[in-house]
């Protein structure tokens, strides 16, 4: 008979195991020495040792799914438990033991974390929600409109929900989207509406004041036309195209009769030359306004002048263009200033360019601290590629510190 710490031989060639519990038959050998039969137990032992080790490092330092590797530590369990092999089996009954527990760990961290991942994303789909909804009742349609699309976009960039949740709010998000494109078209149809509206309007209009080029009763003729500039204010704006079409028209037929009036009065040149000095003076008046230090004082400036140049009546007919020239190149540039304060201080352009600079700087932290770790590890390739990679993202960060400096002005 053989023997060592963990296990014997008897006489008949069976070979025991020593556990905690006692001994356990766990084969027999009729082969050889029952030193060769320990020999060959232990290492079917040894065996079973190096795939618990194996199963250790990769619970401890690989993704391995808890549910997999519960499945492989059962299947060594019933090895250890049950299994033909020599050696220290209590031993790696606890170490198994140990390995459950870790599993288990394992699967309650994972756990943990798709619920905070679930909890996340909802958070940021209710946000969406939230968002999309205030936008469905703005009249603001490019930029809303515009707004919503990137929501679209960033909604499926999330991962999903249960189906319920997924399913009720995405139906919340889709009806937001849904009303703020009903009333758009509304909006946009009642606009065409308007403008075929007007276009009738000014066609007629266009009609009398042909009619009227004609006349020869100076005084109710021009009375006549200045009902028809009334009306035509009051008409509203028709499609662009055809406005500047009927507006050529209207404005010639008055041109017509006006300069036929003009030609029959020419007594009253005396009249329009002293019209023309008073606008002169109020053209000098109104480019004194520029450069413009205050905005809304400037348009008020500029309104009484505009009533104040109504008022005077006509000039003669070749120095108009000059004359009004001159008061539209401050009309131009008080439209222009106010188109930069609006650009300046429109706080979703401002938004944007703030979160331009935060994502940019965020990537380019992020590409630094990699590139810094390559460069320890000695990683010239990948230290390369990330240098290349650091610079195009940096160019676009100054980009977006310029484009944020606007609104800062």
């Amino acid at each position: 008979m053989s023997s060592d710490p963990w296990g014997r031989v008897d006489e008949q060639g069976t070979v025991y195991v020593r556990t905690a519990d006692g001994e356990r038959a766990v084969g027999s050998w009729q082969a050889g020495s029952p030193e060769e039969a320990l020999a060959y137990f232990e290492r079917k032992y040894q065996g079973i040792e190096v795939e618990i080790g194996l199963l250790e490092k990769r619970v401890r330092t690989t993704d391995l799914a808890a549910k997999d590797a519960q499945t492989a530590l059962e299947h060594l369990r019933a090895q250890v438990v049950e299994g033909h092999a020599v050696g220290d089996l209590d031993a790696l009954a606890k170490r198994l033991d140990t390995l459950t527990g870790e599993i288990e760990t394992r699967r309650e961290e994972r756990k943990a974390a798709r619920a905070k991942a679930q909890d996340e994303t909802r958070t940021a789909k209710e946000a969406l929600v939230s968002e999309a909804e205030q936008l469905a009742e703005s009249t603001q349609w490019r930029e809303a409109g515009d707004r919503l699309r990137a929501l679209v976009d960033t909604w499926k960039g999330l991962p999903r929900l249960d189906r319920k949740s997924d399913d009720e709010l995405w139906h919340r998000f889709s009806h937001a989207r849904s009303v703020f494109s009903k009333h758009r078209k509304a909006h946009f149809a009642t606009l065409d509406a308007e403008r075929e509206k007007a276009r009738q309007t000014k066609e007629a209009l266009v009609s009398e004041a042909e009619a009227l080029s004609a006349s020869t009763d100076w005084g109710s003729t021009a009375a006549a036309y200045r009902d028809l500039m009334a009306r035509w204010k009051a008409a509203g704006r028709a499609q662009r195209d055809v406005e500047d079409e009927l507006w050529a028209r209207f404005r010639g037929a008055q041109d017509v009769f006006f300069q036929a009036r003009s030609s029959v009065f020419s007594e009253r040149d005396a009249e329009q030359v002293e019209n023309q000095k008073l606008k002169e003076a109020l053209a000098t008046e109104a480019e004194a306004i520029l450069p413009i230090t205050d905005l809304k004082a400037a348009k008020a400036a500029l309104r009484e002048v505009n009533e104040r140049w109504e008022a005077i009546g006509h000039v003669p007919r070749d120095i108009r263009p000059k004359l009004d020239g001159r008061l539209n190149a401050v009309e131009r540039a008080i439209r222009e200033a106010e188109d930069t304060e609006w650009k300046r201080s429109n706080p979703e352009a401002k938004a944007r360019a703030a979160g331009m600079v935060g994502l940019f700087q965020a990537k380019a932290d992020k590409l630094q601290a990699d590139l810094d770790k390559a460069r320890t590890a000695g990683n010239s390739s990948k230290a390369a590629k990330l240098e290349a990679e650091l610079a195009g993202v940096r160019t676009l960060l100054d980009q977006a510190h310029k484009s944020q400096e606007e609104f800062s002005g």
